[in-house]
């Protein structure tokens, strides 16, 4: 998914469940931010404190830097949570099925349990906007895994009849050539030549994470897949608000009642119509729709800036644009740094990478790290 969705649709989410316009914000903020967090190691201040952090993204998905791309530190808990063939644990099935993104999984409901559990600490709604990406994205990127595996390659991808599409073939195509050049692509198939395999979605580049696509495609194994992405994420919506909801009450097992008829159908009515290619079009619809009052919620203002001002970084740091790409550089400390949202997102990153990498999926048998 893309920030209309982990940003603008979790906004509304998380105000229909009942969180407040600044806890919303917060929540939604974190879970777009996955995607901006790009930086790693540490950021030096002119006090003597050294900050260190991980990143929950890449900068660009530059496939000839395949090693440096394929982090699992990253793809799998931020991304791709493993669904363990949407089994519970003690009941693992052999091979890769344990690895690959199944929604609403039970890995991905024991994830937001610990949430419920550790609500309490400093950083617990920015670790709960980061497990809403992780957990909404398993609608979105199903079927894919986010180590390098070939049931990632996919081919012959189909329309929303299952009839075979070939301007999406030729899309792709024309990506990967001007990506890595004429030579890795076999333009008979569209397959890769090489044994170097895209990580996660890569070979169908962002459709899975398109709201309005129906569309399908044949995996590395050559199982044919049909997609409806307006369906699978109005799913992940009512899916997002019932946890929500069960998060303000405490208890990850309660049962709840979801989105509204209403809002329901507002969700479900932008998600299908708004068919921009472009991500950030698509939010600025959603952010229109949360002020001119569209859902129960009312008119509310909402907008999101990775950097600049009205930045989490530009908040932590006192400056619009830090300097981070000279690692001796130190900053002035500023007051209000050790409260700053910028820095409890980074505590809560590392909070939850630790937890799903070497708790979580090893309570499912699922050693990745």
């Amino acid at each position: 998914m893309q920030i209309d969705f982990h940003h603008g649709v979790t906004y509304c989410v998380a105000r229909i469940a009942g969180f407040d316009r600044e806890q919303a914000a917060i929540v939604a903020y974190a879970s777009q931010y996955v995607d901006d967090a790009v930086e790693s190691g540490p950021v030096k201040f002119d006090n003597g404190l050294v900050f260190n952090r991980v990143n929950s993204a890449h900068k660009t998905l530059d496939y000839r830097n395949f090693e440096k791309l394929a982090n699992k530190m990253v793809w799998v808990p931020f991304h791709f949570l493993p669904g363990n063939h949407s089994l519970p644990a003690g009941q693992s099935p052999p091979g890769i099925d344990r690895s690959i993104c199944r929604p609403n999984s039970y890995v991905a409901q024991d994830m937001l349990r610990e949430c419920i559990r550790t609500r309490e600490a400093p950083h617990a709604l920015q670790r709960l906007g980061i497990s809403m990406h992780v957990y909404v994205d398993t609608w979105a990127h199903q079927g894919f895994t986010g180590i390098n595996h070939k049931i990632n390659r996919a081919s012959e991808l189909l329309d929303e009849q299952g009839q075979l599409d070939p301007s999406k073939q030729e899309h792709i195509r024309k990506f990967y050539e001007k990506t890595l050049g004429e030579q890795i692509i076999d333009r008979v198939t569209g397959l890769f030549v090489s044994e170097i395999l895209p990580l996660g979605h890569g070979a169908v580049l962002s459709y899975p994470d398109k709201p309005f696509l129906k569309w399908g495609y044949t995996n590395g194994l050559g199982e044919v897949v049909q997609r409806n992405n307006p369906a699978d994420f109005l799913a992940a919506a009512e899916h997002m608000c019932q946890w929500l909801q069960r998060y303000l009450l405490g208890n990850g097992d309660v049962a709840v009642p979801g989105l509204p008829k209403v809002d329901r159908a507002t969700i479900a009515d932008l998600l299908e119509t708004t068919q921009d290619w472009e991500s950030t079009t698509r939010h600025d619809r959603w952010c229109q729709a949360i002020q001119d009052g569209k859902f129960s919620f009312g008119a509310e203002d909402c907008s999101y800036s990775s950097v600049g001002p009205g930045s989490w970084v530009a908040e932590a740091f006192g400056v619009d644009h830090p300097t981070f790409a000279d690692p001796r550089y130190s900053h002035p400390y500023q007051s209000n740094f050790l409260t700053s949202n910028w820095k409890l997102f980074h505590d809560a990153l590392l909070a939850h990478q630790s937890f799903v990498m070497q708790e979580l999926l090893p309570r499912y048998q699922i050693i990745l790290n």
